[in-house]
């Protein structure tokens, strides 16, 4: 029997970059994002107002536009390694974060004595709560507007692939895009915790990566996926 295919939700260039990675790892993997990155209007603060740049997002890199140059004197603090890639490619210093979230940055960038953050990035983001006496200032230079509809993703569900989930938006997509009565033959990999419970209930099974990465998805999938059948 083949190894139960994986199908990619999140939106491009990340969907393609994951499912070649799983590809990489012998795992078949087709695409079906929810949502699709567009760059937003913005007007760029006056970077001497800051002494570090947060980046969430590699999104941001790729769409802020030329507004963000001005910025690339600060130190850069970036969640993920693909983050800080794009950074350094962009002609940044990245400093990436112990745990992988906006949350572990702000505090890590705290920790080194910073003060006056600037946030560029989506229009959605998860919550954080800055450290006392640091201030973060936030941009929205791009949103992820919802792609694909119901009738669609059904269309690659036939065959009860191991969806990937890789934020808590795309759990709640999924959530209304599936109805209940089909998630008992699904299995899913969340990049969270967060995202795996915005997925809601119901699922053939529900997993939450061991960290919030990419890789640690793809471990955790390539487990499932040449799991053998439970005995009846």
């Amino acid at each position: 029997m083949s190894p139960r295919a994986l199908l990619v939700l999140r939106a491009e260039p990340g969907a393609s970059a994951t499912a070649q990675r799983a590809r990489g790892l012998g795992l078949a993997a087709r695409l079906y994002p929810l949502f699709a990155v567009e760059p937003l209007v913005w007007a760029a603060p006056d970077p001497a107002e800051f002494d570090a740049l947060m980046l969430t997002s590699a999104h941001t890199l790729r769409e802020a536009g030329p507004q963000l140059e001005r910025f690339r004197h600060l130190p850069a603090g970036c969640v993920g390694e693909a983050t800080a890639r794009a950074a350094r490619a962009a002609g940044f210093a990245p400093l990436t974060s112990p745990g992988g979230t906006a949350q572990a940055l702000v505090d890590a960038l705290a920790r080194a004595g910073h003060r006056r953050l600037f946030h560029p990035g989506g229009a959605d983001r998860r919550p954080y709560a800055p450290p006392e006496g640091l201030s973060v200032r936030t941009a929205a230079v791009y949103r992820a507007a919802e792609a694909g509809d119901a009738a669609g993703l059904a269309a690659h569900l036939a065959d009860a692939p191991l969806l990937l989930v890789h934020s808590p938006r795309a759990g709640a997509r999924l959530a209304a895009l599936v109805p209940p009565e089909r998630r008992a033959h699904l299995p899913l990999v969340a990049l969270s915790p967060a995202a795996r419970d915005a997925a809601g209930p119901g699922w053939k099974r529900a997993d939450a990566a061991a960290t919030p990465t990419d890789a640690a998805m793809l471990a955790l999938a390539r487990q499932i996926c040449h799991s053998p059948p439970p005995t009846p």
